[in-house]
């Protein structure tokens, strides 16, 4: 992830309802806890293990949600809560990672978060797509992957609920899901910045949607763009103009720098 500061993207629809097929899901109407019927439970997902890579957090507010789930609370500045991913529409969403020099990663699962408002939390997403480029997808290069292959391999509520600042507590319309992507034959990627490219599919009638990076107090999290229109810009909040990363987590094993540097710790000691 890189903080920059850069143009907000074009084409940004304000206060309207969520529906398929758009580049955000800005602050429209919020439907409360007694109305939506969707209440919180315990945490269905506990993270992934041997972490390479995790691009940001996403939750900002712990047990404040409606049955005590956690939240991802929009800034009170702010309105947009997600941005468009839906392979329906073919509307894409890419952010960058780095593989320090000397290593090399052997990334065997990807975990990417997104929603569908008002799915409840049983998660009514069925598919992911992902691929790998050199550099921006714009003008990169493939080096693996395509979006047309559902890699989606397991799916479930993270306990956590994106929620506008004046809907804290009350609201259960957008429950976060975590998708995970395993692959059998771990993908390998040796020093140097990479993006990852990626679409979700879903059942429900709105979205799939990403939530971005939301740190509190911090408004501008990173470089990620999207796919809209057929063209890529830089995604932004569509009140504050914000730059905005996107959360995903790469896992897996690392070999070079890190394994030398441990092997020559051990061998100081005989």
């Amino acid at each position: 992830m890189k903080i920059l500061s850069v143009a907000f993207l074009v084409s940004l629809l304000l206060a309207v309802p969520a529906i398929a097929g758009e580049a955000t899901d800005d602050a429209g109407t919020q439907v409360s806890a007694e109305l939506s019927g969707h209440i919180g439970g315990g945490s269905v997902w506990d993270g992934p293990k041997d972490i390479l890579w995790d691009n940001g957090p996403l939750v900002t507010s712990t047990g404040t949600g409606v049955g005590g789930a956690d939240e991802s609370i929009v800034d009170a500045n702010e309105t947009t809560n997600g941005f468009g991913c839906q392979f329906a529409s073919d509307i894409r969403l890419s952010d960058d990672f780095t593989v320090p020099a000397g290593e090399t990663w052997l990334v065997s699962s990807v975990t990417l978060f997104g929603y569908q408002t008002d799915s409840g939390t049983s998660s009514t997403i069925v598919g992911a797509y992902i691929e790998f480029f050199d550099n921006p997808p714009e003008y990169g290069t493939s080096v693996y992957g395509d979006l047309y292959t559902n890699v989606l391999t397991a799916t479930s509520w993270m306990n956590c609920y994106r929620v506008q600042y004046s809907a804290s507590g009350t609201n259960t319309q957008r429950p976060i899901m975590v998708n995970v992507c395993d692959y059998s034959s771990p993908i390998s990627f040796t020093e140097g910045t990479y993006w990852i490219c990626w679409q979700l599919d879903g059942t429900g009638a709105s979205g799939p949607w990403n939530p971005p990076i939301t740190i509190n107090g911090q408004l501008v999290t990173g470089d990620a763009v999207q796919y809209y229109n057929s063209g890529w810009g830089y995604i932004s909040d569509s009140t504050s103009g914000n730059a905005k990363g996107l959360p995903f987590i790469l896992s897996g094993t690392s070999s070079g720098a890190l394994q030398n540097e441990t092997w020559a710790a051990i061998k100081t000691i005989f």
